[in-house]
C-alpha cells in the first residue's frame, strides 16, 4: 500500500517524537543500553520524514546517513555538529547493539539533549 507523502512525512516524524520519549523514559529508568539505541531510532525516523518530504529514498541506515550528508550538510542546510552528531548516534546503537560498549550516564544524557535540539532543527527543514 502506497501513503501520500505528506502522510508517511507525518507518520515518520510522530515516530521520531515518540521514540524520543522511549528514550527518555530508558534513560529515567538507567537502561543507558536502550535509551543510546532509542536516541539512535529518533534521529532516524526524523531523517527519514526529511528524506520523504524532499523525495529522497534509501533502504539502507547508512544510505539514509548518506542522504543526509550530501542533501542536507553539504549544502549547509543543517549544521556540520549535527551531521557529525547524527554518524555517532549510528556508531554508538551499533556499538551498544553488537559489541561491548559501555554506556555511559553522562554521555547518553547529553545525547537526549543534542537529540532533542536536532529533530527539532529537522522539523524546522521539513517545514520549508
Amino acid at each position: 500500500m502506497t501513503y501520500p507523502r505528506d502522510d508517511l512525512v507525518r507518520y515518520r516524524f510522530e515516530r521520531a517524537k515518540e521514540t524520543l520519549e522511549e528514550a527518555e523514559l530508558m534513560m529515567s529508568s538507567n537502561h543507558l543500553f536502550g535509551a543510546a539505541n532509542r536516541l539512535y531510532y529518533a534521529c532516524f525516523y526524523a531523517v527519514s520524514a526529511l528524506l520523504v518530504r524532499h523525495e529522497f529514498a534509501s533502504s539502507k541506515h547508512s544510505g539514509v546517513m548518506s542522504l543526509l550528508n550530501r542533501n542536507f550538510v553539504k549544502t549547509g542546510k543543517i549544521s556540520v555538529e549535527y551531521g557529525k552528531f547524527y554518524s555517532r548516534m549510528f556508531d554508538h546503537r551499533s556499538k551498544s547493539d553488537y559489541a561491548d560498549m559501555l554506556a555511559e550516564p553522562d554521555v547518553v544524557s547529553e545525547d537526549l539533549k543534542t537529540a532533542k535540539d536536532f529533530i527539532e532543527a529537522i522539523q524546522q527543514l521539513i517545514k520549508e
